[in-house]
């Protein structure tokens, strides 16, 4: 057992807070079971408290102890997807409290992959609370370091992971009201998850739970940001004064302060993301211009951050 994994399961039953590494971005976790905990999370997050979090546990028993009704479809997802980046919304048991479902009959539940949660959530035992680990609606962690920039000694412990495989966050699925419906695409597809039920897959509506990642603007640099399709990018950077920062698939513009090229296959890019939008918002620039990708599915959960990294 690592000792800091041991350090950081005592610190979360002390009711602390404990930034660790998934394999989607960094979370930080607080026992779910604790009502100041949680709220001890909220606040340094600066998390609106009707928002709810996803509880992390590490294995499907464990997680579905938390839902009143388990449907044989998320058997059937957590047995093929778990441990994953996929969220299950389940109707909840009264092990759920209000406070992490934000007041809503659902909660969200997932059994990471990554070996460092693993072995943080089965020391700890329970289920870990865990958003992720940056000021509410800024730009998610992927990197220890990138948690440190945002808390600043503000949280109890950094677990540092390495930098996370996937990149951006889980998909999330909604079950609770019978039908599966799409709350947030990620690296697991809805045509994975078509696959695997056997049905199609409906985007989420207006009564859909609320969710993680559900605000329309999230996952959002401080730089004021905007989307370019391919065929404007040169013109949008041509008629530009002020200093511009720029992440595209092209090569680099000599007329541009700062620019990232981007890789072109979709989870290559997905696992580069967060870090680049980061630099590029300490290049301290005006403004940040981000060519469209692709409009494929394969995309989806790409370009769903970029919508609302773009307000």
């Amino acid at each position: 057992m690592n000792q800091e994994v041991r350090r950081a399961a005592e610190i979360l039953r002390a009711g602390g807070l404990v930034a660790f590494p998934t394999e989607t971005v960094y979370g930080l976790g607080a026992d779910a079971s604790s009502a100041a905990a949680v709220a001890r999370m909220y606040a340094a997050k600066g998390r609106p408290g009707d928002h709810p979090v996803i509880i992390h546990f590490s294995s499907s028993e464990k997680a579905f102890a938390w839902a009143r009704e388990v449907p044989e479809s998320a058997r059937k997802l957590a047995a093929r997807f778990w441990p994953g980046p996929l969220t299950l919304i389940l109707k909840r048991s009264p092990q759920a409290k209000d406070f992490v479902t934000g007041g809503q009959d659902s909660v969200g539940l997932r059994v990471p992959s990554h070996p460092v949660a693993q072995e943080l959530l089965r020391e700890f035992g329970g289920g870990v609370a865990a958003p992720s680990a940056n000021l509410f609606g800024a730009v998610s962690p992927t990197a220890a370091q990138h948690v440190a920039e945002d808390f600043s000694g503000a949280i109890d412990l950094i677990l540092d992971g390495g930098a996370s495989e996937v990149g951006i966050e889980s998909t999330i699925l909604d079950l609770s009201g019978g039908e599966p419906v799409l709350l947030r695409p990620g690296s697991i597809s809805k045509l994975d998850i078509e696959q695997v039920l056997h049905c199609k897959i409906p985007e989420k509506s207006s009564s859909s739970p609320r969710h993680s990642g559900g605000l329309e603007r999230h996952y959002a640099p401080k730089t004021p940001t905007l989307l370019v399709p391919p065929h404007r990018l040169d013109a949008e950077i041509a008629k530009r004064h002020d200093a511009v920062a720029v992440l595209a698939f092209s090569r680099p513009d000599e007329r541009v302060d700062c620019w990232i090229r981007m890789p072109r296959e979709p989870r290559a890019y997905a696992q580069r993301l967060y870090a680049a939008l980061r630099e590029l918002d300490g290049a301290l620039c005006e403004t940040i211009l981000i060519e469209t990708p692709p409009e494929t599915a394969a995309w989806a959960a790409v370009r769903d951050r970029l919508s609302r990294a773009t307000g």
